[in-house]
């Protein structure tokens, strides 16, 4: 469904993305993981056709996906794959939360039972109000909610949780684990979360490639690529008699 074949990216001077190669088959559910910096959103943006690999090549259900195809192709594309980003004040701007899930409707020219889906994302009672008056958490659910009713093929989520407390995450990890065959790819830093969002990982470090993509379980006794990509560090503390230990530690935060 997804096939990057050696994809480099870079603003000015700065390498973002470097010989990536990547393929993502129909259904997968798939943690991005890496420390910020590493081009996790980059490769994000990318997948989304939001910005354009400067070399190598990226497939799309077959089709290469550049400037000139998504000038021919864009609706279809955009209505197959779509992104949700870290911050969701970025993706709303309508002056109420009902006008926001039905600007993305019309977009493709689809009718949906709004309140149904508001039910859904458990944001039916927010439809008439604004949604830059919401809390973060409320803004992300929106967000969510309106590419969501799309029906895209595959959902790109870039640090998902970032927003949300501890309750709205697990109703997001629920939803999400609901979603029978939709193709989802999320990125995030916290490794708490990575079992709970997929069953693959890819793992990015500083030099902004891919350093490994298999089993998340695997991936959790794996401390040397933990080191490398900076998602585990050694912790010394000392106990009651004095006495110094060091420990390496996973980075659970988010």
């Amino acid at each position: 469904m997804i096939k990057l074949e050696g994809v480099d990216y870079q603003y000015h001077e700065h390498v973002a993305l470097s010989q990536i190669n990547l393929e993502i088959q129909a259904g997968e559910r798939v943690v991005l993981l890496g420390n910020n910096g590493s081009g996790k959103s980059t490769l994000l943006k990318l997948l989304a056709g939001l910005i354009f690999a400067q070399e190598g090549r990226y497939l799309f259900e077959g089709k290469v996906v550049n400037k000139r195809q998504l000038k021919r192709d864009a609706k279809a594309f955009r209505k197959a794959l779509a992104i949700l980003f870290q911050n969701p004040d970025t993706m709303l701007f309508n002056p109420t939360v009902r006008e926001e899930i039905l600007f993305s409707l019309l977009q493709f020219d689809m009718e949906r039972d709004i309140e149904a889906l508001a039910e859904e994302f458990d944001i039916a009672s927010l439809l008439e109000r604004s949604p830059l008056k919401l809390s973060g958490g409320e803004k992300q659910k929106v967000a969510l909610c309106a590419i969501f009713a799309t029906e895209p093929k595959v959902l790109l989520l870039d640090e998902p949780m970032a927003n949300l407390d501890p309750k709205s995450t697990g109703w997001l990890i629920d939803f999400l684990e609901e979603q029978e065959g939709l193709t989802t790819l999320i990125s995030t830093h916290n490794l708490s979360l990575a079992r709970e969002l997929g069953t693959r990982a890819i793992v990015m470090d500083a030099s902004h490639t891919i350093i490994y993509d298999g089993a998340i379980e695997a991936l959790f006794e794996n401390q040397e690529v933990l080191l490398q990509a900076n998602l585990m560090h050694r912790h010394r503390h000392k106990h009651a008699d004095a006495t110094l230990h060091s420990h390496f530690h996973l980075h659970n935060w988010s």
